[in-house]
């Protein structure tokens, strides 16, 4: 068209609160399971929290819950907890342009539009869900990313569409999949649902070691 690219931030369009229940496939040192988790996203267009609970026998559970505020942009996380067997959390401080850790590791550098490990899952969605037409396959979308000790710059590619067979049945997707920067950077697949709002109806995680956790939706219901 001509036009200049905007500089605007992109729209973004969350979707209602849902509750998705997941069957889980994964590998943890060599030790093959099976689990169940939940994700629990609920706002009331000002405030958000997503919360994610994996279960398994022998393996434990883990969670990850994720809080913070609502912008024109998107979510803003104030606090990141992740837990296993003991609590690591990051503090998100937008005035100073920082974020903590309780893990006392290096504080980095963040500002608005920064993610942490589970709200940049609906965050992706949301940013589709707004101008689907602006992410063709091949995009990419760069987000800083929070974990409990640490920040990193994640990129997300835009894959071709896909039509999963979930235990939820057949569901018609959109693929995004992080291009890791060093060869020990965790692998991260995300397939986003149309249906239900672009949240997340397929999420597999892999290590560089090879351990991984597959997720994949069996159902969806409201809160």
């Amino acid at each position: 068209t001509g036009q200049a690219p905007s500089t605007a931030p992109p729209p973004v369009r969350l979707p209602p609160p849902t509750r998705l229940i997941f069957d889980v496939s994964g590998q943890a040192k060599k030790f093959a399971y099976s689990a169940r988790a939940e994700l629990l996203w609920q706002h009331d267009g000002s405030r958000y929290q997503a919360r994610q609970e994996v279960s398994a026998f022998l393996v434990g559970s883990r969670s990850q819950n994720s809080v913070g505020q609502i912008s024109a942009q998107g979510l803003l996380p104030e606090r990141f907890s992740d837990r296993a067997r003991s609590e690591q959390a990051a503090h998100f401080d937008y005035a100073k342009g920082r974020v903590t850790f309780s893990a006392n590791t290096p504080e980095a550098p963040v500002g608005p539009g920064a993610q942490d490990r589970l709200s940049v899952f609906i965050q992706l969605g949301a940013l589709l869900a707004a101008d689907p037409g602006r992410f063709v396959p091949g995009t990419q979308v760069t987000l800083t990313t929070v974990s409990a000790r640490s920040a990193d710059r994640w990129t997300f590619s835009v894959e071709a569409p896909e039509t999963l067979d979930l235990p939820a049945g057949a569901t018609a997707t959109l693929k995004l999949q992080r291009l890791p920067r060093k060869d020990y950077d965790q692998k991260a697949e995300l397939w986003v649902a149309p249906a239900l709002g672009y949240l997340p109806v397929r999420i597999r995680l892999t290590q560089a070691n090879g351990d991984f956790a597959d997720l994949q939706l069996r159902s969806s219901s409201a809160p």
